[in-house]
């Protein structure tokens, strides 16, 4: 099986992410999608949505998507998971012949830092989903997109054009109805 793992915080999710799994899904040669929700970032200290409502929203935003499948293992864990540890779940739990890690041209410059990278590195294939316009190496594999919006931009000014029309008026309603900076439950 060829899988294509994307994880993140969803906090919240926006057009970035869904466009990143629609170009996964249509050039990556993969079986399925993995999408998968950290309970919290590990160089993260806290998280605005509670997990179980980013876990909501990202069941929603995958429905159109066959080959996308949401795993709840790192929510399920309560905690700050490492990728490296989702990989080894992952690989024990599905037959996998080959695994793509999505991650973003943001991370790319803190990938070093990652817990135990150099294991990382010879179990997964990266692939980039450009952002920012920041410069990759044209070594890297590189998803089709340019994501110039975050969720932390999000949180500060909600903007619906920048949001899924499937879930925008309830995250809106969410983060609207939260003190500013206040983090999840």
């Amino acid at each position: 099986m060829r899988v294509a793992i994307f994880g993140g915080s969803f906090d919240p999710p926006h057009i970035g992410h869904e466009q990143i799994i629609q170009q996964a899904l249509q050039n990556l040669d993969i079986d399925a999608l993995f999408v998968i929700p950290t309970y919290l970032n590990p160089f993260k200290k806290k998280f605005f949505a509670p997990p179980k409502k980013r876990l909501e929203w990202i069941k929603k935003l995958l429905l159109p998507y066959q080959k996308a499948h949401l795993i709840t293992y790192e929510i399920d864990q309560d905690r700050a998971v490492p990728t490296i540890e989702t990989i080894k779940y992952l690989q024990t739990t599905y037959n996998l012949d080959k695994i793509y890690l999505i991650i973003g041209a943001d991370n790319l410059q803190t990938l070093p830092k990652w817990k135990n990278y150099e294991e990382l590195k010879k179990l997964v294939h990266f692939v980039v989903a450009t952002r920012d316009e920041i410069p990759l190496s044209s070594e890297l594999q590189k998803l089709p997109i340019n994501v110039t919006i975050s969720s932390t931009q999000l949180r500060r000014k909600l903007d619906r054009t920048y949001l899924p029309a499937s879930l925008a008026d309830e995250i809106v309603t969410y983060y609207t109805q939260k003190e500013p900076d206040e983090p999840g439950d």
